[in-house]
């Protein structure tokens, strides 16, 4: 091997070397001091943009955990509320209940009516000032409102919460009487009875977001078309009520006789002797046959017959023995000729209601119109029980009210539950991202403090190595000597 001065080659080598374990103790010093494996870009580009965005998303979560423990906070602020104005609800239905009773007098029913009117004030003041960080929460202004739960854009719940305020909760109402089959009569006199010439058909029924259709068959009486509706209740929240009502009157002193049938039944012949301005006996023959008919009997204000079927079948009358006048309830009448075939068929009305808003639309004219007709709105703000009648339609008001009220009360409980779920869902993603991100961005310190040791021994290694490099040049000069 030859020897120089100009070029130490193994001194080179060992300052390139000691260079190297330098830096390496250097990195393992800096991943040891902060705990990151990835200080900066230089030392995994790839992994840090990865851990970034994993930071972003665990920041993320975080908040929108915040913001549902948020959601959680006002649902119970206006479950609170609802809670609240229930109370004043079941008030007001007893008050009603008490005035319904007619051992009150006018005064009495008043001075109940005066606390309905201070507790209709109160249901408003609930619902206009219950609020949450200034949102007002129960006068209907609360709807569509979105709650961003997760860490990206459109992760939201959508929650809506209707008006508790008085003028918008109570009942709401709609009947046929825009379609021919309200108390309609379907068989003209001289004539044996026929069908009620109701077309089979349906009716499109909308509420609680849904649209639901209502089929019935040819020929369909009040109770078919109301069962149809009920059947689709659980979805729509609309309910069906049928009755059928007729007024017998004309009546002449002496025996009369017809044959009465209810629509699942066979007909009965009703007989009795009626005096002048007293149709009683005959009331007594028609409830005689009730169990039968399912018709029946009373004496309206004018002491003519008034016949009911509460189920809401059609009600046909034929052959009767004197000349007598049907009427039905929408106040078309038929004359039935002594000693004839005469017959008339009273068809009934179905009554819709909802504790929401909702709309009935047919395609059969005879029952509902054609055009959509919405419920309409017995309000609890217009609750007036200073008499019995108001007293008694208060009542169903207020279910409806309650009903109406509970149903959001459910809503809300449901939501909390959802919330927590989402917070428990939130949790686990974050703690697994979370764990994702350790394992990318974190220093194993075991294995750094391993580099560390090895550094620090290649270092004391090639300070010594360099130094008896550095001492060669010397060896030369023994040559000269």
């Amino acid at each position: 091997m030859a020897l120089g001065i100009n070029t130490n080659v193994a001194s080179l080598s060992a300052q390139n070397n000691l260079n190297k374990s330098q830096s390496l103790s250097d990195q393992a010093l800096e991943r040891l001091s902060s705990g990151l494996r990835i200080n900066s870009a230089k030392d995994d580009a790839a992994g840090l943009a990865i851990s970034s965005r994993f930071d972003a998303q665990i920041r993320g979560l975080n908040v929108a955990q915040r913001n549902a423990n948020d959601g959680i906070s006002l649902a119970q602020t206006a479950e609170g509320a609802l809670g609240q104005a229930g109370d004043l609800l079941q008030r007001i239905r007893e008050l009603s209940v008490q005035s319904a009773n007619d051992t009150n007098s006018s005064t009495d029913r008043k001075s109940l009516q005066a606390e309905v009117t201070q507790l209709q004030a109160e249901l408003n003041r609930v619902a206009d000032t219950t609020n949450f960080n200034g949102r007002t929460l129960l006068n209907g202004d609360f709807t569509n409102s979105q709650f961003q739960v997760g860490a990206n854009a459109n992760q939201t719940i959508n929650v809506s919460l209707g008006s508790a305020r008085a003028t918008d909760i109570g009942n709401y109402t709609a009947d046929t009487s825009n379609g021919s089959l309200t108390g309609n009569l379907t068989a003209a006199a001289n004539s044996a009875p026929t069908g009620n010439g109701i077309a089979a058909g349906n009716i499109t029924v909308s509420g609680n977001g849904a649209t639901e259709l209502a089929e019935f068959g040819a020929n369909a009486t009040a109770k078919d078309i109301a069962a149809s509706v009920n059947d689709l209740t659980s979805k729509t929240g609309v309910s069906a009520d049928a009755y059928t009502e007729a007024t017998i009157s004309g009546l002449s002193a002496g025996t009369v006789s017809f044959d009465l049938q209810g629509e699942n039944s066979s007909a009965v012949t009703i007989s009795a002797t009626v005096e002048s301005g007293d149709n009683s006996a005959l009331v007594t023959a028609i409830n005689d046959a009730s169990a039968t008919t399912g018709i029946t009997a009373s004496l309206d204000d004018s002491g003519n017959v008034l016949l009911e079927s509460d189920a809401g079948d059609d009600i046909v009358i034929a052959d009767a023995s004197a000349d007598i006048t049907v009427t039905s309830a929408d106040g078309s009448s038929e004359n039935l000729t002594a000693g004839g075939t005469d017959s008339t068929r009273v068809t009934g009305e179905v009554d819709f209601s909802s504790s929401s808003a909702f709309s009935i639309v047919g395609n059969a004219a005879e029952v509902v119109d054609s055009t959509a007709e919405s419920g309409q709105l017995q309000s609890v703000a217009a609750i007036d029980i200073t008499t019995a009648d108001g007293a008694n339609a208060a009542i169903d008001t207020i279910d409806a009210a309650l009903t109406s009220i509970n149903s959001q009360r459910a809503d809300l409980g449901a939501i909390q539950n959802r919330f927590s779920s989402t917070i428990d869902a939130i949790a686990t993603t974050s703690e697994n991202l979370s764990a994702a991100q350790s394992r990318i961005l974190d220093a194993d310190f075991a294995a750094e403090t391993a580099k560390l040791s090895k550094s620090q021994v290649l270092q004391q290694a090639g300070i010594s190595v360099l130094a008896q490099a550095n001492a060669r040049p010397q060896q030369v000069l023994s040559l000269l000597q």
